[in-house]
């Protein structure tokens, strides 16, 4: 079988220069998007803390306690494991070391002491984002597919509930988990990160042959597997070749389980942060068949190909 038509080489895979900037700002707006929750929890904080008018009532507030905790740098995982003289000490040490020293200014000391430990959190969140995102375009442009097909489909939220697909619906990419469609006779649900046991292995897309209320049997069944793929939503071209690496291997055991179940469902990648080594590679794979689709994420025609080959398998 030849490489699929929307590409006519290696070179069509790699990440323009524009891509990975128009990336890196859709992360810059999401990394935003998370944090508006905090500064309102850190200006709240603040009000408090200047209501309460000293830094003794301040960290003696039970109302506040929380939010003064973390502001001695206590996140929420590392508190579960606290007892409550432990975090007396904490609060005592922030209430010394900071608080007091800053003076008239000690809300605004535990406002900005706040931020730092639930920023980090933030950042923590980031290192997922690029996948998450990544899905999301997915999903749209499979939605897109779908609609202009006249296929139904449906999408299935993080409560594994099917709801029926509306075209003028906005947003509803952000809690889809998965979606369903039916095509010329035939069933196909799209699963995103799951498990699957033939694999021993998370998988982030698996296309099932089965009715929407089969999906979480399927799973279990390889011979129920019309096709999975990797998607690789990071954008940051730096490493690109070491996950690379990591998804390639992912790739081979996937074949190789399911070899042993006597199941060769096609293999396939999509990613935003594709170099030339790893173009290559991809285009190698097409060619021998090892892999039976790819796109680049940030290529609209890219994505739109992929996503009509999706629905007509």
């Amino acid at each position: 079988m030849p490489p699929p038509a929307h590409l006519s080489g290696a070179e069509d895979l790699v990440t323009k220069p524009e891509a990975t900037r128009a990336g890196f700002l859709a992360l810059a707006i999401e990394r935003n998007r998370l944090s508006t929750p905090l500064v309102a929890q850190a200006h709240a904080l603040k009000i408090a803390a200047a209501s309460a008018g000293s830094v003794e009532r301040c960290v003696g507030d039970a109302a506040i306690r929380p939010a003064v905790l973390a502001a001695a740098g206590v996140s929420d995982k590392a508190a579960g494991h606290f007892t409550e003289a432990e975090e007396q000490a904490a609060i005592k040490d922030l209430a010394d070391s900071y608080l007091t020293l800053a003076g008239a200014n000690f809300p605004d000391e535990l406002a900005a002491r706040f931020l730092l430990t639930k920023g980090d959190g933030i950042g923590g969140a980031m290192r997922n984002v690029g996948g998450r995102l990544g899905q999301r375009k997915l999903l749209r442009a499979m939605v897109a597919a779908l609609e202009i097909g006249g296929a139904p489909h449906h999408w299935l939220d993080r409560d594994k509930v099917w709801h029926a697909a509306d075209p003028n619906q906005v947003g509803f990419e952000i809690d889809a988990r998965g979606l369903h469609w039916t095509w010329q006779g035939k069933n196909r649900a799209l699963l995103f990160n799951r498990r699957v046991p033939a694999a021993r292995a998370n998988v982030d897309l698996c296309l099932l042959n089965c009715e929407r209320d089969q999906a979480d049997a399927a799973i279990g069944n390889p011979s129920a597997f019309v096709a999975l793929g990797e998607l690789k939503g990071g954008v940051d071209p730096a490493g690109a070749d070491e996950h690379w690496k990591t998804t390639r291997s992912a790739l081979a055991r996937i074949r190789t389980a399911f070899a042993e179940s006597e199941a060769h469902p096609p293999l396939f990648f999509i990613g935003a942060a594709i170099v030339r080594n790893m173009a290559g590679e991809l285009w190698r794979g097409l060619e021998n068949n090892t892999l039976a689709n790819a796109a680049n994420l940030t290529d609209d025609r890219q994505l739109a190909a992929v996503a009509q080959w999706m629905r007509t398998l």
